[in-house]
């Protein structure tokens, strides 16, 4: 179940849109302008990917990752043990976690089954500096997913960014910060950096659907 929201999820891991684009004030709006960008480009490449499925996180770096909040998840993520990790270490861990969501978010989309997605009406958000965005993954052959797209706006930018997913009461940030965040503190913080850069490092595979 959780493999099947996070599919849905690395789809619209659709954050605030570059600088120059009006939208990335508007949270709303950014989860549908990055959307669309993200399943254009699954058009445009279909050729490389059926190639290469490594390709897929050539995407999710070039067009997701600038507007994923990775360092916040990151820091999230560690928990307590932050600190007491020393500022090499903080980087480290940070860098080789945006990379491990890359391989993770690039795996969920080798299951990518052209699924529609409808997003729930824009809502008054004033000063609010953490939203949810409500949004429906259509798939044919299941049952629709509902999941729940959290949002934070940087205070000094004004720009807002993708942090973390709540589907069917699960939040991705929360797995990810009882998983890795025990890791650490029971192996200590190197060991789990250099575990994040082996998984970061596996060539994705696709993987067949149960019958």
């Amino acid at each position: 179940m959780l493999k099947r929201w996070l599919c849905g999820f690395l789809m619209l891991m659709i954050l605030p849109v570059a600088a120059e684009d009006a939208v990335n004030q508007d949270p709303y709006e950014v989860v549908k302008v990055v959307a669309q960008r993200t399943f254009d480009r699954f058009a445009q490449d279909n050729a490389l990917i059926q190639q290469d499925l490594d390709h897929l996180k050539v995407i999710v770096e070039e067009e997701m990752m600038p507007y994923v909040d990775y360092k916040y998840a990151a820091y999230k993520v560690m928990g307590p043990s932050l600190k007491k990790t020393t500022p090499e270490q903080r980087e480290r861990f940070t860098e080789e976690f945006r990379r491990y969501m890359i391989a993770t978010f690039a795996q969920a989309f080798t299951e990518y089954r052209d699924q529609t997605v409808e997003f729930e009406p824009a809502r008054p958000f004033g000063d609010k500096n953490i939203v949810t965005v409500g949004v429906t993954i259509i798939d044919g052959n299941r049952p629709p997913i509902s999941v729940q797209f959290k949002a934070r706006r940087n205070k000094k930018t004004g720009e807002w960014k993708a942090f973390d997913l709540v589907a069917e009461g699960v939040s991705l940030l929360a797995s990810k910060e009882q998983e890795i965040g025990g890791l650490i503190r029971r192996n200590g913080i190197d060991s789990v950096i250099d575990m994040l850069a082996e998984k970061s490092g596996v060539k994705l595979s696709a993987k067949e659907e149960a019958s």
